[in-house]
């Protein structure tokens, strides 16, 4: 059992240190461009909602507070899109190799989150930049960035199984994506949201999550769901619905695994 477990940690290593090799192989600028990407889409949209559509006015450090926003969904973006097509992509392996098929999965979603961990230095320069002081609330990141991994390798889980057989799955949830940035409140405060709404966005765990990190990290006029749900159940459901993710796409992950050589 020892040695089972240290030979899928190699393997995993390895196909993590592949991922993101490859990913980035024959690029001039290399993994530079992990963190150039949400540079260019914060500078873009920093101009248009701070000079064109004044969205972040009178919000406190809004260049930091949109910065974080972005790069919390570009991983979750980049971690289910990957997610969705590891499978099928690692087809050959799985069909040669017996390795547990869930470390594709993790695979691709780790390398996503060596993405974000670069990104999060970024953002950290530029809060100390705006002027942030540093504190112990900053540490608070690390339990949200497990609460958002969590998420999205459960998400990532039932997306991949689900793609082996039916291939419109990604088109499907590149739309629920796009959908999804403008309900999670990542390029405008939800303060905008009228005050009746505003407890209804936290079902979204992406909201609860990048407005956890947004209080810890750059301000404490951020609305979270701490301050924003009077019920003590109600800030329970983002929680419960991360959890039940996890779960439901696991379990369905390992009921459609046995079937992946034959329908790859």
């Amino acid at each position: 059992m020892k040695y089972f477990h240290s030979r899928n940690r190699a393997i995993l290593r390895e196909m993590i240190s592949t991922d993101f090799k490859v990913r980035y192989q024959g690029s001039a600028l290399g993994y530079f461009w992990s963190l150039l990407k949400p540079l260019f889409l914060f500078a873009i949209l920093y101009v248009v909602f701070t000079y064109i559509i004044p969205l972040g006015r009178g919000v406190e450090h809004f260049p930091v507070y949109l910065l974080l926003g972005i790069v919390i969904w570009n991983f979750f973006t980049e971690a289910t899109t990957i997610g969705a097509s590891s499978v099928v992509a690692r087809g050959d392996l799985i069909r040669k190799i017996s390795i547990p098929r869930y470390l594709v999965v993790i695979s691709s979603s780790m390398s996503a989150l060596i993405n974000l961990l670069l990104s999060l230095v970024v953002v950290f320069v530029f809060a100390l930049f705006n002027g942030i002081t540093p504190s112990v609330e900053w540490l608070l990141i690390i339990p949200l960035i497990l609460e958002l991994f969590i998420f999205a390798l459960g998400i990532s889980f039932f997306l991949s199984a689900a793609f082996v057989k039916f291939r419109d799955i990604t088109y499907i949830w590149e739309i629920v994506l796009q959908a999804g940035f403008y309900a999670s409140a990542i390029i405008y405060p939800l303060t905008l949201v009228p005050a009746e709404f505003q407890k209804w966005f936290f079902l979204n765990p992406i909201v609860q999550i990048t407005q956890d990190a947004r209080y810890a990290i750059v301000t404490h006029t951020s609305l979270t769901i701490w301050n924003s749900v009077d019920s003590i159940i109600a800030t329970l459901v983002p929680f419960v619905i991360i959890v039940g993710v996890a779960v439901g796409g696991g379990f369905y992950f390992k009921r459609r695994s046995k079937y992946f050589a034959e329908d790859i």
